[in-house]
């Protein structure tokens, strides 16, 4: 069975024809999120937008029945080379030492500082 998560609380609702996130055997496979509030602002201060978007990661996944704890790989895309060492201090506050397995690359992509998207375990019903 194939779930679709078209819009997660707090977040604006997807701007193209995607779901924010797909739930299919057991995983949670996220849409990229970027570093916006839902009314479309965004911090000035790049570490706060890494936390925004972290926080949208969050609500996303929350949404779909998982967590960040339960995150087992992460793609991260920068669009500066100075991004990457306040991007790991903010990141490790989140992921600590669940350390889910990581891709980080730098790109253009148009007018967002940078992106995240994950796949994770869908939390077991106890």
């Amino acid at each position: 069975m194939i779930r679709r998560i078209d819009s997660a609380p707090g977040l604006a609702p997807a701007i193209g024809p995607y779901s924010q996130a797909v739930v299919a055997n057991g995983f949670v496979f996220t849409t990229g999120q970027v570093p916006f509030h839902a009314d479309g602002t965004a911090p000035a201060a790049f570490e706060d937008q890494v936390r925004v978007c972290i926080e949208n990661l969050r609500s996303v996944l929350e949404t779909a029945g998982s967590g960040l704890d339960l995150v087992v790989k992460v793609n991260a895309y920068l669009t500066a080379p100075e991004q990457r060492d306040p991007f790991n201090r903010i990141y490790a506050e989140y992921f600590g030492d669940a350390k889910p397995a990581r891709t980080t690359v730098c790109v253009d992509i148009w007018d967002i500082p940078f992106e995240i998207e994950c796949v994770a375990v869908v939390r077991e019903e106890a």
